[in-house]
């Protein structure tokens, strides 16, 4: 074995492995991408000098400035503000529901982050969804799919896109503009959109979320404190063997405060002690709870206090700190100063044992809190609130001055309108362009100028800034583009490029092979992209198909198109994309509800893409 030839095995080996990494979910996606890169590394398939090369790539660094707007939009409210008047003027009619929800979601997505905008709907849909009386999973599924197909039709629409004009640059080939994407990206959305609003009602199963499975009408719940008295029967008592901890009488420990300070404690530890205060909830299904006024006589307690408490919906969160952790172990009563009743996992509601029960990124916790702290919990990121009822609607007054939301906005949109018109009327390094004197801004200079805007501006804090940042996306993408140095550098990309053709060249004539490649490229990477990163997926493609349409004599435009698009368009798994995890709990769904709707759409895709690719890039431009 040549030289060569060992670093190609090697390379498809360290393919192979990371593959069977993603999908098995051996550790974290940054943790098993940057492990990827030193593995490269160390094997030898990349110089240890061109390893910094990777760092150089401006894609996570335009994903980062555009994470930094898109949370300033979603932190001033105005995205949150059109889709609450989307909910009060949209009829009940599910059709009409579906269409609108889609389009919003399809609109806002082409310029901001899919995970935001799902993250800013989703309360508002369910909102609607109660309000009108129809069944939450049949707008939760398209509000998914619409956010991934509007990502396809601009160049910051989704992280992929970003990141294949970042490997082209890599490669010293031509980039993308803003929306070379979109006469391919709005055909797929009309289409899209037009398939979930004409089936969809018909497809799409009537599932219910986990407060509505349970039986839960009454989404307020009072939360009161009590204070223990000098001759109360429970003082010198384990907590856990006192009525406090009666199953049958549904009550919830929300809070312990001795002389002034929370028990961060256990409770399982605790013993009680005169003038203890405690803050409980009294909720079961359908009201079978003890009264406040009856528990305190009996435990020999004063009511202090009422106050205002929900029982709503949280979605464990892609990057939540909560991963992998139980509920126990996290301390989650005392950090989050809510209290789990169930949760919700693969279509099944969990109602026991459920402080020892690992959490998973997906699940949906169905908790009861203070409605004063809905805020707190949203902040710390490790969760999606998803199912606010009407009273914390009401009450969530939005901090942000309106100006914030028209700046954020303004920003957004120069940014956009900067490297869209420097890109057509600037001139470039080959001295081509139509304005002499005007340079031509890449995406990633733009949006940091548009960050640093909102901040110097104070629309967004430092804090805020760095928390809207999915740090966890920049880390994976920066080792997973080491893989696809590593597949351009040892020839693999050219190895597999050229076994795909010599492979079809014996069943496919010459004049129809570069458009049969580009049927199987399309779903090869769809394929990928259902069981692992589209990202990654990305990664390694673009390499592949540069190399294949070169084999070909032909241009690269329709291969890495094809790529791109498919790279985002995975609707058949609810692990294919982000979103669809988001919505899975929330909206009761089983996995093959997701095959149901996802495969024909995924079809759709297919031969819409590879219909008008092939015209809109030909093969061989004129």
């Amino acid at each position: 074995m040549t030289h060569e030839e060992l670093q190609i095995a090697l390379t498809l080996g360290v393919i192979a492995l990371t593959l069977i990494a993603f999908i098995r979910e051996w550790a974290a996606p940054d943790v098993i991408a940057l492990t990827v890169l030193c593995g490269v590394v160390a094997l030898g398939l990349i110089d240890p000098g061109d390893m910094s090369s990777v760092f150089k790539n401006e894609a996570p660094l335009a994903i980062a400035a555009l994470f930094v707007i898109g949370g300033a939009l979603e932190a001033s409210g105005a995205v949150n503000h059109i889709g609450r008047v989307l909910r009060e003027r949209l009829p009940g009619n599910i059709r009409m529901a579906i269409l609108g929800f889609s389009v919003l979601a399809c609109f806002f997505s082409a310029f901001m982050n899919n995970t935001a905008i799902v993250a800013i709907l989703l309360p508002v849909a369910l909102g609607f969804a109660r309000s009108k009386d129809v069944a939450p999973s049949r707008l939760l599924m398209p509000l998914s799919y619409c956010s991934i197909l509007g990502g396809v039709c601009t160049l910051i629409g989704t992280s992929t896109n970003l990141l294949v004009n970042g490997t082209l640059k890599d490669m010293k080939m031509e980039p993308m503009t803003m929306f070379q994407l979109a006469p391919i990206g709005i055909p797929l959305s009309i289409a899209g959109i037009a398939y979930l609003t004409i089936f969809g009602p018909k497809l799409i199963p009537s599932r219910s979320t986990i407060s509505g499975s349970l039986e839960i009408k009454d989404r307020a719940t009072p939360l009161y404190h009590i204070l223990i008295g000098e001759n109360s029967p429970l003082i010198g008592k384990p907590l856990k063997d006192t009525p406090l901890f009666d199953r049958s009488k549904h009550v919830h420990i929300m809070e312990v405060r001795r002389k002034g300070a929370r028990e961060m404690h256990s409770l399982n530890r605790l013993t009680v002690e005169k003038n203890d205060r405690f803050l409980i909830a009294l909720h079961g299904r359908s009201g079978k709870a003890a009264k406040a006024e009856e528990l305190s006589a009996e435990i020999g307690a004063s009511l202090l206090s009422t106050i205002d408490g929900v029982v709503t919906e949280l979605v464990i969160r892609d990057e939540s700190s909560l991963a992998g952790r139980t509920l126990a172990k996290s301390d989650f009563r005392q950090r989050y100063n809510s209290m789990v009743i169930a949760v919700h996992r693969n279509g099944v509601n969990i109602t026991h044992q459920l402080a020892e029960i690992p959490l998973e990124t997906g699940d949906t916790l169905l908790v009861i809190t203070a409605i004063n702290n809905l805020a707190a919990l949203d902040e710390t990121r490790d969760f999606v609130l998803t199912d606010l009822p009407d009273q914390a609607i009401a009450s969530d007054e939005n901090p942000k001055p309106r100006h914030h939301a028209w700046v954020s906005w303004a920003v957004l949109i120069g940014v956009v309108l900067v490297a869209t018109l420097t890109d057509v009327l600037g001139t470039g390094k080959n001295g081509k362009g139509v304005i002499s004197w005007l340079p031509i801004i890449p995406i990633h200079y733009a949006a940091m100028v548009g960050a640093l805007a909102l901040l110097w501006s104070k629309i967004v804090t430092p804090r805020e800034a760095y928390a809207s940042i999915d740090w966890q996306v920049l880390l994976m993408l920066y080792g997973l583009l080491g893989l696809g140095l590593a597949m351009q550098s040892t020839g693999t990309a050219k190895w597999l490029a050229e076994g795909m053709v010599h492979l079809a060249q014996g069943y496919v004539s010459p004049v129809w092979m570069p458009l049969v490649m580009l049927w199987l490229v399309y779903l090869l990477t769809l394929l990928l992209t259902e069981v692992l990163s589209n990202n990654a997926t990305a990664v390694m493609m673009v390499p592949i198909v540069v190399t294949l349409s070169a084999s070909l004599g032909v241009s690269h435009w329709p291969f890495v198109m094809a790529v791109t698009v498919a790279a985002s368009t995975a609707f058949a798994l609810p692990m294919g994309y982000q979103t669809h995890m988001m919505v899975y709990g929330p909206g009761g769904f089983k996995f093959t509800d997701f095959l149901r709707v996802g495969i024909p759409l995924n079809i759709i895709c297919w031969i819409v893409a590879c219909l008008l690719i092939p015209i809109i890039w030909p093969f061989h431009p004129v």
